[in-house]
């Protein structure tokens, strides 16, 4: 199988980039060459002149946990600066940019929209743009692959429900690179960025991860590994109701309860409902952190089958009908305070893109994931 070069290994193995400018990158340890080499230090060692660092949710490390606050820091491999993104303040200052000539942007995505490296990318665009300051994004493939065919809805309600984890209107499950993402986000919402994008070589974007033969690294805590990726699209929308989405345990958006599921009635109404390419089971466990922490839950494990008639999304929104439906005494919406929103209020619209989503699948009024016309809305700005 052929090897996929990420942007990192582009840039490096290019010759067109001056070393001596001022460069300042936004990363984390998950970044890497294809070879395994972290991004900074690959770069470091070609020569480039790395002034900097920032880091988005999660810190440098990519471990801190979920919405929590992240501190400046000093790179101990580095002994460069890192400015957080996901603390005081989410985009970098025009005093943080005044000593770089360009800034590169290499972190590793997971392929959803409420995921906020994205969107940290979005507000590192306009930082650049504000201050006249190019920006390379050093793209890399969507883990879950770049079939468009596969993207699903809902649509993010900009008026009502745009946050950190949606700012503009595109699919939950997009199919694109952060690069193409950040060429359409240059042509419609950002026009005066000075963007340029370093390809990925040799990416089939019909591939997922575990199809295109290259190692998966956690992205963040809890997307421990390529299956998770594929289910957090849909099971991700579990953290808007008061049920435990597998936090405080090594599978979390893979198991899913609460002390109040019967996980057998559960499990009747999903099994009935036929979504292609998932595996269900009962299951119950007892949490070790987050919700329902240290309490008996009883719910649902759940696995991919097969991928490719998979609807993550659609299948996540049937399992929050169920349970509003089957427990309505006991479901309700959760507060979720992060950073980002520290009340942790309307997170479950924020994370469907929907007004009133819990009352909707409540009362069993259908969500549409359809999102057919985005394959054409993108189209110009695929690059793969």
């Amino acid at each position: 199988m052929t090897k996929v070069l990420f942007g990192v290994d582009a840039m490096l193995e290019s010759d067109i980039y001056q070393k001596n400018l001022r460069y300042g990158l936004v990363t984390n340890n998950v970044a890497t060459t294809f070879d395994g080499k972290p991004s900074r230090l690959a770069l470091l060692k070609a020569g480039f002149t790395i002034k900097k660092l920032f880091s988005p949710e999660h810190g440098l490390t990519a471990k801190g946990e979920d919405g929590s606050y992240q501190s400046n820091i000093t790179d101990s491999q580095t002994n460069l600066p890192v400015i957080s993104l996901y603390g005081d303040h989410m985009k970098p200052s025009a005093e943080e940019l005044q000593d770089i000539d360009i800034i590169l942007f290499d972190i590793p995505d997971a392929g959803c929209r409420f995921y906020t490296y994205l969107w940290t990318m979005t507000y590192v665009m306009e930082a650049c743009a504000a201050n006249n300051k190019k920006i390379i994004i050093l793209d890399r493939p969507n883990p879950i692959g770049g079939n468009l065919d596969k993207a699903e809805g809902p649509w993010l309600d900009e008026t009502s429900c745009s946050s950190f984890i949606g700012r503009w209107s595109i699919p939950v499950s997009h199919s694109c690179t952060l690069g193409e993402l950040a060429a359409y986000f240059s042509s419609t919402r950002i026009r005066n960025c000075k963007l340029e994008i370093i390809k990925v070589k040799n990416w089939n974007r019909l591939l997922s991860v575990s199809e295109a033969g290259w190692h998966f690294k956690p992205t963040s805590p809890a997307i421990s590994d390529a299956e998770t990726a594929k289910l957090y699209p849909g099971m991700g929308l579990l953290e808007g109701i008061n049920v435990n989405e597998g936090r405080g345990t090594k599978y979390t958006f893979k198991i899913f309860g609460a002390p109040w599921i019967d996980a057998s009635l559960l499990y009747d109404a999903f099994t009935q409902s036929n979504q292609a390419g998932v595996a269900v089971m009962e299951t119950s466990y007892v949490p070790e952190s987050g919700i329902h922490s240290g309490l008996k839950c009883y719910g649902l494990k759940i696995s991919v089958s097969d991928y490719h008639s998979f609807k993550p999304v659609e299948t996540g929104l049937q399992l929050l009908h169920h349970i509003t439906r089957l427990f309505p005494g006991q479901c309700e919406e959760r507060l979720y305070p992060t950073v980002a929103n520290p009340s942790g209020s309307g997170h479950l619209d924020k994370l469907t893109g929907v007004k009133h989503s819990f009352e909707k699948i409540k009362s069993g009024s259908i969500i549409s994931t359809d999102v057919s016309d985005w394959k054409k809305t993108i189209q110009p700005f695929l690059l793969y």
